[in-house]
């Protein structure tokens, strides 16, 4: 009988053991993974920012009085691009973040490609309004920078509790998944092309 007793206390020490093991692991993991989304959101809000400035940009180049419709068209296209590409936190695949870069990176490129046209319109880099808008964006750059670096510690601090073990047994149990983490566009390792020449 005191054999018998002694088990079942041995027993329910384990299970109430494993239990505190698993709502720790759980809410543990719920909390990161929420503060990965959370991080999420301010890259997104950060390309926010940037989407309202080039808005802002483009009327203001507009006024320019030659200048190239072409670079222009090719901006607001890749911003309408860039803003109808979405995310939901809830799904952020490797699948869904390529989209996602793909159309920011698109964005990126004509917004370069912007700038060095504007260096041919001295009237325009003159222009208050505009070097206002540029500086704004400037700054924005660094803060998307900054939320994506953000964004990829927060996703690491969470794939590194649910995938170490034993915690990648309940991870599976749970339902928790590996997130993907914001990646450099392919090439960017390379150094870029510089040309002056603007003929």
């Amino acid at each position: 009988m005191k054999k018998g007793l002694i088990v079942l206390i041995v027993l329910g020490v384990i299970a109430v053991g494993l239990y505190q093991w698993a709502v720790g692991f759980n809410n543990t993991a719920v909390e990161y993974e929420a503060d990965a989304k959370t991080a999420w959101s301010n890259v997104e809000s950060a390309y926010q920012r940037r989407n309202d400035l080039i808005g802002n940009l483009v009327k203001t180049v507009q006024g320019a009085a030659d200048f190239e419709r072409g670079t222009l068209t090719d901006v607001i296209e890749a911003r309408a691009k860039a803003t109808s590409t979405n995310i939901d936190a809830n799904n952020l695949t490797p699948e869904n973040m390529a989209a996602f870069q793909e159309a920011q990176s698109g964005l990126t490129g004509a917004l370069s490609k912007l700038m060095v046209v504007v260096e041919r319109y001295p009237e325009l880099k003159a222009n208050q309004n505009f070097l206002e808008l540029q500086s704004q964006l400037e700054g924005t750059e660094n803060r998307i920078n900054v939320a994506r670096d953000r964004f990829n510690e927060k996703v690491n601090i969470y794939d590194v509790h649910t995938t170490k073990f034993p915690g990648k047994l309940l991870a599976g149990l749970f339902g928790f998944k590996e997130m993907a983490r914001y990646k450099a566009d392919p090439g960017s390792e390379n150094a870029p092309d510089v040309n002056f020449e603007f003929d």
